[in-house]
C-alpha cells in the first residue's frame, strides 16, 4: 500500500530542498537561511523525520577511495512468479552486502540490482558464489558501468511561493 503524499508547504521545501544539499548545516544555519527561529526549525526537521519525509542521514563515499572497481547493474528474471519466489529472492537479496540497491520492476526482467565489487574477479565470486545460488531464478544480465556520468542523490522538489 502506497504510503500518503505528506502535505509539504514552502518552508518545508525549503527546508528540504537545503538538507539535501549540505546534509551536514546546522540548525541554526538552517533556520537563518529559511528565515523561521531555531526552535521551530527543530520542529519541523523532527516532524518531517517522524512524516517518514526524512528517511536518514549518510556520507557520500568515493567508492575508489575505499577500492571499489567495479558497479554493475544486473537485472534478474525469476523462474516462478509466486508471492514466495519473489519474498525468498528479496529476503536473500538483503544479506548481499554487495547489491546496494535492489528494485522489482515491470518488462522483460523481474529485478534490476547494484551492485559493487573491488575487481572483477570479486565481482565473478559474487556471482558465481552468492547471487547465482539463490533459488528460482532462471536469467541474469549484466551491464558494467564504464563511468558515472551522472549521480545525483537529492529529489527535485518543487518550491511554492
Amino acid at each position: 500500500m502506497q504510503q500518503p503524499v505528506y502535505n509539504l508547504d514552502a518552508v518545508d521545501q525549503q527546508i528540504l530542498q537545503i538538507m539535501q544539499k549540505k546534509g551536514r548545516i546546522t540548525n541554526a544555519q538552517l533556520a537563518e537561511k529559511v528565515g523561521i527561529s531555531p526552535p521551530a526549525m527543530l520542529e519541523r526537521v523532527k516532524r518531517l523525520e517522524k512524516a517518514g519525509v526524512i528517511t536518514g542521514y549518510s556520507a557520500r563515499v568515493d567508492p575508489k577511495a575505499v577500492g571499489i572497481d567495479i558497479t554493475a547493474w544486473i537485472s534478474v528474471t525469476l523462474s516462478m512468479h509466486q508471492l514466495q519466489s519473489i519474498d525468498l529472492f528479496q529476503n536473500a537479496i538483503h544479506e548481499l552486502p554487495e547489491v546496494l540497491e535492489c528494485y522489482h520492476i515491470t518488462g522483460e526482467a523481474d529485478f534490476l540490482l547494484k551492485v559493487v565489487a573491488a575487481s572483477i574477479s570479486d565481482y565473478e565470486n559474487f556471482i558465481l558464489h552468492k547471487l547465482a545460488k539463490i533459488p528460482g531464478m532462471s536469467k541474469m544480465q549484466t551491464t558494467l558501468v564504464l563511468s558515472e556520468v551522472k549521480n545525483v542523490p537529492s529529489i527535485p522538489i518543487e518550491t511554492t511561493k
